[in-house]
Parts: structure tokens; C-alpha cells; sequence
């Protein structure tokens, strides 16, 4: 890794990791689906939607309480999390460029990673692309008090990186991704998956919105702060 530099008001550069990194968020409903049905249980229309950005404990409890899926919270947690990481054992879905937009940024700032996915499943993903060493910080929000949409991930990797919230760039995908990173107060660029297209609320308040990350370039970051 090159030398960091700190300019134009940008001092560090914060990923999200599934529908970003990783093309995950299809995965994540599809075994929360085939759980719900395996046990005969309807699929709410907005669930989802909903628990896109939820942290473990938030999302297994709305598998239990609202879907119906029977057991406890941190039973049906420990069933999901463990159909995931065998998934991912037989294929890493990484997204185009995003091994390549990591290192290419980490090249210039520090780098955070403010993911929903389980502590778990954040190392393992990030140990299998050889990224570990990319990211200076790296929080799931299960190690928080809230998932997205609150900031409180985001102003958590900010804490640990010991820099303003509005000094950084927020790199997300799904709508309570983005709003968790607008009301942290970062700078955010969009990178929309076209099977989850995030509401027009949370594209209202982003900086820039991009197709894939092959766009997100150190001018891009950099032209962030003007």
C-alpha cells in the first residue's frame, strides 16, 4: 500500500459491504425466504425492503416476531448466518471492481467498513478477497446499539478513525444504507443494485450516484469536498 495522503477535505473513504463489495442483498432474502417457507410462513410485501441495514439481532427478531419463523431470535440468527457463510464457502459473490475500488482508494485514504452483515461474516468475506489489510476500521452493526437506517455505525467507524463525520465518504447501495450515512453527516455516493433500487428519499440526500464502481476514482472522492 502506498503512502496515505490526506487533501481536499477528504480524510477517509467508508464501505458498505453487501450490495456493494460483495453482491449479497440477493442471497440474504433468499435464505431468509426459504426459512419463512420451509416452516410455512408468509413472506410480508415489505420485508425485504425492511431489514436491508438491520443488524443481527433486529432482523432475526423480525424473522420471529413479524414473519413467524419459529424459535428464538438468536436460534433463527445462528441458522441464517450459517446457510450464509456456506454460500459463501462455495462462491464469494464478489461485485466488478470491487477488489479494485478498495485497494485503488485505500491507496490514498484511510479505509472503514460500516457493514450489516455479522462480525462473522465480515472477516471471513473480507479474509477470502485478500482485503483484510485495507481497512483501517472495520464495524458491523451488531457491535453498535442500532442498524441502518441510524447513523450510529457510521458515526462509529468515524470515532475509531478519530475523524469529523463530515470529513469522510460514505461508499452504499440499499435506501437504509444511504440515509444511515446522510444523517452521520458524510459525504455519500450511491452505488444502486438495479434488483433493489433504493427510494427517491434516500437518493435525495447523496453527493453523487454512480453505475458500478469502476466510477468511483480518487478524482471522484477528491472533487467531493468542492
Amino acid at each position: 500500500m502506498g503512502a496515505i495522503t490526506v487533501d481536499n477535505g477528504i480524510h477517509a473513504v467508508v464501505f458498505d459491504l453487501d450490495g456493494v463489495i460483495i453482491d449479497s442483498e440477493g442471497l440474504w432474502d433468499e435464505v431468509r425466504r426459504g426459512l419463512a417457507a420451509e416452516n410455512g410462513r408468509p413472506w410480508p410485501d415489505d420485508a425485504t425492503h425492511l431489514m436491508m441495514g438491520m443488524s443481527t439481532p433486529e432482523w432475526s427478531a423480525y424473522l420471529t416476531d413479524t414473519v413467524g419463523v419459529p424459535g428464538t431470535a438468536g436460534e433463527v440468527a445462528e441458522t441464517v448466518i450459517g446457510h450464509m457463510a456456506k454460500r459463501y464457502r462455495q462462491h464469494l459473490p464478489l461485485l466488478p471492481g470491487s477488489v479494485e475500488a478498495v485497494r485503488r482508494l485505500a491507496q490514498q485514504w484511510p479505509l472503514g467498513l460500516a457493514s450489516s452483515s455479522p462480525r462473522r461474516l465480515i472477516d471471513s468475506v473480507l479474509l477470502a478477497a485478500d482485503l483484510t489489510g485495507a481497512f483501517r476500521v472495520t464495524l458491523s452493526t451488531e457491535q453498535v446499539e442500532e442498524g441502518k437506517p441510524s447513523p450510529a455505525v457510521y458515526l462509529a467507524v468515524a470515532a475509531q478513525l478519530d475523524l469529523p463525520p463530515e470529513t469522510l465518504v460514505a461508499i452504499e447501495d440499499s435506501s437504509n444504507g444511504l440515509r444511515a450515512a446522510s444523517r452521520a453527516g458524510m459525504h455519500v455516493i450511491a452505488v444502486p443494485r438495479p434488483e433493489f433500487p433504493p427510494a427517491a428519499d434516500a437518493l435525495s440526500h447523496v453527493d453523487r450516484v454512480v453505475h458500478g464502481l469502476d466510477e468511483v476514482t480518487v478524482d471522484l472522492v477528491r472533487s467531493l469536498a468542492s
